[in-house]
């Protein structure tokens, strides 16, 4: 009797992360290897299978109904490996966390804060590598965008860990040459006679980042942006007033504060994972490190001192 060979969970892991993110080249990217590599490793799985897993298209790979119905078998496979590694002893690799892993994050927070910290932790540890994907948009962990993200609103669906990670200020400032040569600001009212720099509107990702609205609409917006470090430069160059953050605007000595006592914003940093993401050590170093950032930059994020 010819003896069946088992399958190869190399194989699986490959089929796994493509039908995660949908694309050769994301794949890659999450299992450290070239895409023809991925593509090799799905046709020797289809050989062994014996049906197509995947309807290849323009805009990427899309499981067949063969696909679907291994996927949870694989994904039940992906937990046991998991745990077996979890049961591991702790001195197994003396090489520390290693693999990519996908950060995604806020343009500034991601840019200003996160970045110096997490380019820190791959020279501490040479084996791990990190996307950072500081953009003004939602990214989701549900379409496998990332293995962290740190949002302005708490995921409240899907299979997540979720920690409150920072709260952070914001103030409404001016460039001080504009200020100088327009009328004294002494109240909230006052604001409305100004230019202003501000998001665009219908473009927005989330309801968090609305400040002006009841509280001072302002009559005119000089420019909207989608980023935050283009309104930031904006103000920079006297287009008006802005709220920004005060980790992006006080470092800059150019920009004043305006009514800080009166006009001030709070909003809170929401970082998530994957439920997976805790038996992995290369998601579980970044987590920590991450949070290790916000506290050594909590002056920052939320000053004391608001004259």
């Amino acid at each position: 009797m010819k003896k069946t060979q088992p399958m190869d969970w190399d194989h699986l892991r490959y089929f796994l992360e493509l039908a995660r993110t949908g694309t050769l080249a994301a794949a890659a990217r999450r299992t450290g290897v070239e895409h023809t590599t991925v593509a090799r490793r799905i046709r020797l799985l289809e050989k062994r299978m014996g049906v197509p897993l995947f309807v290849r298209a323009a805009a990427g790979h899309r499981l067949t109904e063969a696909g679907r119905q291994l996927l949870p078998a694989v994904e039940a496979m992906e937990t046991a490996v998991l745990g077996v590694e979890r049961v591991a002893p702790a001195n197994a690799s003396s090489s520390g966390p290693a693999g990519l892993v996908r950060v995604g994050a806020t343009e500034g927070f991601g840019t200003l804060i996160l970045a110096p910290h997490l380019a820190r932790l791959t020279q501490q540890h040479p084996h791990l590598s990190i996307d950072l994907l500081a953009v003004p948009r939602m990214l989701h962990l549900s379409r496998r965008e990332a293995d962290i993200v740190i949002s302005l609103e708490r995921p409240r669906q899907g299979s997540v860990i979720v920690t409150r990670l920072a709260d952070y200020t914001l103030l409404v400032y001016g460039q001080r040459e504009y200020l100088a040569r327009r009328a004294l600001i002494t109240r909230r009212e006052d604001l409305r006679q100004h230019e202003f720099v501000n998001y665009v509107d219908d473009l927005l990702f989330t309801k968090e980042l609305q400040f002006l609205g009841d509280v001072f609409p302002p009559e005119r917006f000089t420019l909207r942006s989608t980023s935050i470090m283009a309104q930031y430069q904006a103000v920079r160059a006297g287009a008006g007033l802005a709220v920004l953050p005060a980790f992006v605007a006080d470092r800059d000595t150019s920009l004043a504060r305006v009514l800080p006592r009166e006009a001030r914003f709070t909003r809170t940093f929401w970082m998530s994972m994957p439920a997976e993401g805790k038996h992995q050590a290369r998601i579980q170093a970044v987590w920590a490190s991450l949070k290790e950032a916000v506290q050594a930059e909590a002056a920052r994020l939320v000053p004391a001192r608001l004259a």
